[in-house]
């Protein structure tokens, strides 16, 4: 569903752009609203989502799913942990809808997916080791990387219940919005992906903007 922001950017209390490949991880208040803005068109930001206070409670796509019956994310989706509590709530989204079944890029899936010597090319997951690694006030490890939703990733399901991964929806300008109910670990990494066309085969900035 297509919902506008009130919001202004040049409001915002902090901005910051994350290039292509690289990671955003920071903790978002609750009651504060974040942003990704998708800032060229059809980039993929994979994020995840945790419980700033205990990282074991983390953004669950299965309750999420069954709790609003619907596979795709959009304005009005409540997301849930695995504990059933609501972490965020897409309060604006201007792109349509967003996939949270086709998880994220690795090098085991690039290579069963695409090739053999495509396994070295960088990943999402890749990215969120990385972060977990250079962050270690957090207390994560790899085992921490769980369910993910891509935001602005076009992945319909298909008439026999499968996945295909088609080009983005998105565009430039084109913005997620989402209100934190707890204090939330906010882990993207903003897909290098070049094997699918997610992203046009180009991966592009995209910028983070909170307000208090």
């Amino acid at each position: 569903m297509i919902k506008e922001s009130l919001l202004v950017a040049e409001q915002a209390s902090q901005r910051e752009v994350v290039p292509a490949g690289d990671y955003y991880m920071k903790v978002v208040k609750a009651g504060q609203v974040f942003r990704i803005l998708d800032l060229e068109g059809n980039q993929a930001a994979d994020t995840l989502f945790y419980n700033a206070d205990d990282p074991s409670e983390r953004y669950s796509a299965m309750d999420t799913i069954r709790e609003q019956g619907n596979v795709y994310l959009s304005a009005g989706s409540q997301l849930l942990s695995n504990e059933g509590n609501l972490m965020l709530e897409i309060v604006a989204d201007t792109c349509g809808r967003h996939d949270t079944l086709g998880g994220a890029c690795a090098s085991e899936s690039n290579t069963v997916r695409y090739a053999l010597e495509k396994k070295c090319m960088h990943a999402c997951r890749d990215s969120w080791l990385l972060a977990v690694a250079e962050n270690e006030q957090f207390g994560m490890s790899k085992r921490d990387i769980t369910h993910n939703i891509n935001f602005f990733m076009n992945v319909p399901v298909t008439a026999d219940g499968g996945l295909s991964f088609a080009d983005g929806i998105s565009g430039a300008g084109k913005y997620v919005e989402m209100k934190a109910a707890m204090d939330v670990i906010v882990l993207i990494s903003n897909c290098p992906q070049l094997n699918n066309p997610c992203n046009a085969y180009n991966p592009t900035p995209v910028e983070v903007l909170i307000w208090d």
